[in-house]
């Protein structure tokens, strides 16, 4: 498991039918082996309430390190299905 457990990880690329951007961050929260690594992530607003539980491959994620800063961006309304 490259991830762990209920730390956060970024998008390593966009996942647009839940409205997420490359660098936008979740919360690993589940981690699968089969029938590829992959990993369910809890979603956050800036406020810290959830907006969605998204499932991604392993390859879709990144870790975040060290000299990266948070942002805060709104929301595209056709992406708001919260």
């Amino acid at each position: 498991m490259k991830f762990e457990m209920f730390k956060d990880a970024a998008f390593a690329c966009d996942v647009p039918e839940h409205g997420i951007l490359k660098g936008d961050v979740g919360t690993v929260i589940e981690y699968f082996e089969q029938p590829r690594p992959g990993y369910m992530l809890e979603i956050f607003d800036a406020r810290g309430n959830t907006v969605d539980i998204v499932t991604v491959p392993e390859t879709s994620l990144e870790r975040i390190r060290e000299g990266q800063r948070w942002n805060v961006r709104d929301v595209d309304s056709k992406y708001n299905q919260y």
